[in-house]
């Protein structure tokens, strides 16, 4: 498994509530829920990015 790297995060606190909410919802850690996140968004630009390559 890749090292992780840490870092520090300014993040609103009603957003923080809200994704340590979702994170318990789907029985993520808040770190591991907001990783999940950046990853999806990652795949969805990738995603996107390659779509606007092909028109």
């Amino acid at each position: 498994m890749a090292e992780k790297k840490a870092f520090i995060l300014r993040i609103n606190p009603d957003v923080l509530k809200e994704i340590e909410t979702w994170a318990g919802d789907e029985f993520r850690s808040t770190n591991g829920q907001i990783e999940y996140l950046l990853q999806q968004a990652l795949l969805a630009r990738k995603k996107y990015k390659s779509k606007k390559k092909d028109s």
